[in-house]
Order: C-alpha cells, then structure tokens, then sequence
C-alpha cells in the first residue's frame, strides 16, 4: 500500500524501483487526490509495469483514511500480508520484501525502525532528530508499547491482525495513525511486533507532508489514550 499526495516527481521511478527489488509483490496506489497528476502517472506507469492498482480518491481525507481504505481492500482481496511504505524513497524498496517475510503466524506487525541497532536517518536537523526520538520515547511511554519507533510508515501486517481491528472506526486523522494501529494490536493481543533496522532517508524530491497540525493531533490522541489506559476515565475514547 502506497498513500500519496502531490508525488509526481517521484511515483513513476519509485513504482519502478519497487517492481525491481519486490516482483513479487502488489502494489496498491491510494492517491489523495493530488492536483499534480500523481494518480495519472500511477496510471499510465501500472500498464507498462502490470500488478500495480490505483485508487484515485476524489476527496482528500488525510493519511489515515487512505490506509484504512486500503487496507480494507486489501483484506477483501484476500492477502495474507500487506505492507505500507512511502514513495518518496524515504523507505527504501530493497527492504520491503525482507519486512513482509518477518511476518508470520505469531507476528502481527513488523515495523521498519529507525531506532533499533543497524538503524538511523539521513539528512535530518538535529532538531528533527531530537523531536522524532522524544515523540517516540512520548508514544511509547503513553501506550506500554515495548518498540522504539512507533511512528514508522515502512511496515508489515499480517492480514488476519487487520481482521481484528475496527479500521473504519479508529480515531486518528494524519500520522497517529500509525501509534494507533500498533496500540491497538497490542493491547488486543493479536500478535507479537518485531522491528527490524531501516535507514530513513529524507525525500530529494516534493514537499514532506508533516505540519504542526498532525504533530498537534499526535500529541492530543497519545496523551488521551495514555490517560485513559492508566486510570480508566474515559476509555470510550481507546481505540477498538
């Protein structure tokens, strides 16, 4: 599954890139909407380069909504793992089948990590380091979630997990939603998450999608779960 909005400049190379080092794999482009044509060059890329579908959506409704979607989809088509990843190249096609491997019946979520032994991020400010690492300390902490990156968008699920999980209903908008899919395998039980190391490369190409309005969201949901998960008030607001 690759969600993308405004990626012109990179779908055409990177869904080539990824028929390369994954031929195995589907691929389902879930396009936001994007006025610069993304879905088109999709598209067009998807008939010469075959097992690659594009869900064009006609409204744009955020990240989270266009992983839900897909993953529905997914599931109706009956795959046994389905992955999630970026096409800016941030996540890097080589790794994917490695990830999708890592699942099996015991293993509900294998994540892409930046912050396990052999990981880390390139081309970042010291800033954005120091913030990405706390947010993750912050998340981590909230939730019980015994992982170091839970905000990774390069992963793997395993298709009888998602099954279990009330995706049209979860709460998060933007990238929370990523916190919020392994918050809630965990405390359902629905199998073990494994990391395994990835190098983050920060995009060459396109504008990041990250503004002060997702990081708000995060930091609200992470708060309100945590809270709710440690004194009980308000668990109507826990994702199910």
């Amino acid at each position: 599954i690759v969600p993308t909005y405004n990626e012109a400049a990179n779908i055409e190379k990177f869904l080539t890139q990824v028929r390369t080092d994954a031929p195995d794999t589907d691929i389902l482009v879930v396009d936001d909407n994007s006025p610069d044509q993304t879905a088109k060059i999709a598209e067009s890329t998807a008939t010469k380069l075959g097992s690659i579908k594009v869900l064009n959506r006609t409204s744009q409704r955020g990240y989270a909504a266009a992983s839900r979607d897909a993953m529905l989809k997914a599931i109706e088509s009956r795959y046994e793992v389905i992955a999630t990843m970026d096409a800016d190249f941030s996540h890097d096609p080589k790794v994917l089948t490695k990830l999708i491997s890592l699942v099996d019946s015991e293993t509900a979520l294998v994540i892409g990590s930046r912050y396990v032994p052999g990981g880390g991020v390139t081309n970042w400010s010291l800033f954005r380091r120091v913030l990405s690492k706390w947010g993750n300390l912050y998340t981590a902490f909230c939730l019980r979630l015994k992982i170091k990156d839970c905000t990774s968008g390069f992963r793997a699920y395993s298709a009888a997990s998602l099954k279990n999980i009330d995706l049209a209903n979860l709460t998060a908008d933007g990238y929370a939603f990523l916190s919020e899919m392994a918050f809630v395998i965990s405390r359902k039980k629905l199998g073990s998450i494994v990391e395994s190391p990835i190098v983050y490369v920060d995009r060459a190409f396109g504008e990041s999608k990250m503004n002060t309005r997702i990081m708000r969201e995060s930091m609200v949901l992470v708060t309100r779960w945590g809270f709710a998960l440690r004194t009980g008030s308000g668990r109507k607001y826990l994702p199910r």
